[in-house]
């Protein structure tokens, strides 16, 4: 019998017109200490909780989405933003679990823009969403789709839960993802490296450095 699977990996390279950078969730709601994930928490409340989460972003985090949105936008891949905003004011439209847990981002409000740091370009996509998988709760599908996308990579925050739900809905619809670690975060380093260690059969995973030599040397190639 035929080995179908035979020859198939997850260690290809992204490549402009076919490739796409998917950026999660890294909007003022939980990225911003005015957001509304944490505005309200007193300083000892906000250092036990997210002290260590904003210094990664901070330090790492958002200084590579930096270097990826940049080295992606020279190169011709697409960049796609999702982010945590209801289709509504009061939220009604939300799913059942983000009710129960209380996000409410509203329709139109600061909380649901990307952070000023990494700002969507005037004529690139940027999708909210009610749920954790964007893949669920977006057409983002078709819109890859309709854009040729067959390799996506995918980062930003949180990493074990809204990134990491991205990765294994894209890897299950057939897309060939990449997940970059070091442009995502979470509220702890145990948090974020078990999330890696458990989504390691769904992509290939790089550093940013990695992913931006890889972007730089197409460019390069079709220089020359």
């Amino acid at each position: 019998m035929t080995n179908s699977s035979a020859g198939l990996t997850r260690e290809v390279p992204l490549e402009p017109g076919r490739s796409a950078l998917l950026i999660v969730d890294v909007q003022n709601y939980c990225c911003d200490r005015t957001g509304g994930a944490v505005v309200d928490l007193s300083e000892a409340d906000f250092e036990a909780g997210y002290g260590e989460y904003f210094r990664r972003l901070e330090k790492e985090t958002i200084p590579n989405l930096q270097s990826l949105i940049a080295a992606c936008r020279v190169a011709g891949v697409e960049v796609i933003y999702t982010v945590i905003e209801a289709l509504t004011r009061d939220g009604r439209d939300r799913g059942l679990d983000y009710k129960i847990t209380g996000f409410l981002v509203p329709k139109g409000s600061k909380d649901g823009r990307v952070i000023d740091a990494i700002a969507p370009g005037e004529d690139e996509i940027v999708l909210p969403k009610s749920a954790s998988s964007v893949f669920n709760s977006t057409n983002i599908e078709y819109v890859l789709r309709n854009l040729g996308v067959e390799r996506l990579a995918i980062c930003g925050v949180y990493t074990e839960q809204c990134v990491e739900s991205a990765v294994r809905d894209a890897c299950d619809r057939g897309f060939l993802v990449t997940l970059i670690a070091d442009a995502c975060a979470t509220a702890t380093p145990n948090a974020h490296d078990h999330s890696l260690r458990a989504i390691k059969g769904y992509c290939r995973t790089v550093s940013t450095a990695h992913l931006v030599a890889e972007l730089d040397s197409f460019v390069c190639r079709q220089a020359s």
